[in-house]
């Protein structure tokens, strides 16, 4: 299952920057939001407290010829370090595969009550139609989990049709340094995934559907967008254009918006971040250190340079 770590391509995709397509005082307003974010710009760092040295790569996980020229700025530190640490390793993608095959109730539960029955008519219609151009009936639809429907419905059908040519920025660097025969661990247990939404509640977690069904018809320009705002080094802004499209809904309800939008931060990305300071502490005894992980963990107050700077490191900017 290596969609569950973003392992798709964006070769075949191709759409239309949203965030360009807006009025400029909305634009103004998006940029001004993610940027009042510490260390809201920049895919590539380096922490450094004494003789100790981190370089962290903000990645973007879906293949695209632009990694090309950040490979040839990163392979000099990665020749460097004695560790590269990443969300998910070779072995643990390999053990979570096994895990899902061996029991795929983490991702479906025959026995529930199944969405069609949570989601209103229209939003059962537009999700079922989605996922058929994911290669899934609504037979099956109906007994997904909704975290999982989610994160299908965050990969558009061009992109998960060629899963097997992933090769976003990740999965270079651990191939680079798989040759260089350099350890590659992991920053967290195989099935952290699995239970990423256990905190959010079941009508939370429809919410989120609700969003994804929102922007699904322009999944290619959402992909585009992403991708666009990844090689500027804004990521931040794709996050607080999502919480900008949650805002327009019919009826949203801005306090609770941004209530939801705080919890799903707290369990895609800030509690992930804190965790993963310990082990990247640890891998220091061993020598220089190679981080690498999707880029909107970098900004925040609860970001992975904030947390390092807040224990000492001195954080730099790389080019």
């Amino acid at each position: 299952m290596a969609l569950l770590w973003g392992a798709t391509a964006q070769a075949q995709c191709v759409g239309t920057n949203l965030i360009d397509a807006l009025p400029q005082t909305d634009q103004t307003d998006l940029t001004t939001a993610a940027h009042a974010a510490p260390f809201a710009t920049g895919n590539f760092w380096q922490a450094t407290r004494g003789d100790q040295t981190i370089t962290i790569a903000g990645t973007f996980h879906l293949d695209d010829p632009r990694h090309d020229a950040a490979m040839q700025t990163l392979l000099p530190h990665l020749a460097t370090a004695t560790t590269l640490m990443v969300e998910a390793g070779p072995e643990e993608q390999a053990a979570l595969d096994q895990k899902l095959a061996a029991d795929p109730s983490a991702m479906m539960d025959p026995g529930g009550a199944g969405l069609q029955s949570a989601l209103s008519p229209d939003e059962w219609t537009q999700l079922t139609a989605a996922l058929l151009q994911r290669g899934i009936p609504s037979a099956m639809a109906d007994t997904l989990r909704p975290w999982f429907v989610s994160m299908l419905l965050a990969i558009p059908p061009c992109a998960l049709q060629m899963a097997a040519a992933a090769n976003g920025l990740d999965k270079r660097l651990i191939g680079a340094a798989t040759d260089a025969g350099l350890p590659v661990t992991a920053l967290e247990h195989y099935d952290t995934a699995l239970g990423l939404f256990d905190g959010l509640s079941m009508d939370e977690q429809l919410v989120m559907i609700g969003n994804a069904l929102h922007v699904e018809p322009q999944a290619d320009d959402f992909l585009t967008t992403t991708a666009d705002a990844y090689f500027k080094g804004d990521s931040r802004i794709v996050w607080e254009f999502s919480r900008y499209l949650a805002l327009q809904l019919p009826g949203a309800d801005p306090v609770k918006t941004n209530t939801d939008f705080a919890k799903t931060e707290a369990a895609l990305m800030t509690d992930r971040n804190r965790a993963w300071i310990a082990p990247i502490e640890a891998a220091l005894q061993n020598g220089p250190v190679f981080a690498a992980f999707g880029a909107l963990h970098l900004s925040g107050d609860q970001g992975v340079l904030a947390l390092l700077q807040s224990a000492g490191f001195t954080i730099t900017a790389l080019p």
